[in-house]
């Protein structure tokens, strides 16, 4: 099953029929996706659930019914066991940006991060997870697609906000900030953290 965001309500796509409850279901291969997204913009619709029966393929027809957008970010842990948040748009978020031609993902996440936030020195830890958005430029909606990779760094500068990308401020953040400005970010945010924790949990 993937959970897919639009403007932090979630579809999901899912190769099992489920009994509507709090959610509508729809049929992936004859649902107009641009209609199913705008309804969700203007919160006619909640919570759905897409339905295919082919679990392998079902990302594939998604894909075919919306252009796609690959981008990668970080989750950067300093020695301190802070981690790096910026500030846009009115909330807490993660430094990432889009994947440039022919380049590979670590490398983009690494750069985005350097980028936006002005930290450097940083090292790769692990792959985390994916994290799909549906968003809108210039008129078209969009599917973002975000792979997220730990990281960690020994940099003592001071962060610095990349002000043409909108970045009002960078901040190291304790375990006790993060539960705050989780409370203001996005639920793709969210749920990068609530995975981290399931891990650690076990």
């Amino acid at each position: 099953m993937y959970k897919v965001f639009v403007n932090d309500k979630p579809f999901f796509l899912t190769n099992q029929i489920v009994k509507e409850t709090d959610f509508k279901m729809f049929l992936l291969e004859s649902t107009d996706i641009k209609k199913l997204v705008i309804k969700m913009y203007n919160n006619k619709i909640k919570k759905c659930y897409l339905y295919y029966p082919d679990e392998k393929v079902m990302f594939q027809k998604l894909k075919e019914k919306i252009p796609m957008q690959r981008a990668a970010g970080g989750l950067v842990y300093n020695k301190n066991g802070e981690v790096l948040f910026i500030f846009r748009n009115g909330k807490w978020d993660l430094p990432k940006g889009g994947k440039e031609k022919r380049e590979k993902m670590k490398l983009a996440a690494m750069r985005e991060v350097e980028e936006e936030t002005g930290v450097t020195g940083l090292k790769v830890t692990k792959k985390l997870q994916k994290t799909y958005h549906i968003f809108k430029r210039n008129g078209i909606y969009k599917l973002k697609i975000t792979r997220w990779y730990e990281m960690r760094t020994d940099f003592e500068g001071i962060p610095v906000g990349q002000a043409e990308e909108g970045i009002e401020k960078v901040a190291w953040l304790n375990p006790e900030q993060i539960q705050e400005a989780l409370q203001n970010s996005y639920e793709n945010i969210k749920l990068l953290f609530e995975a981290e924790q399931q891990k650690v949990l076990k």
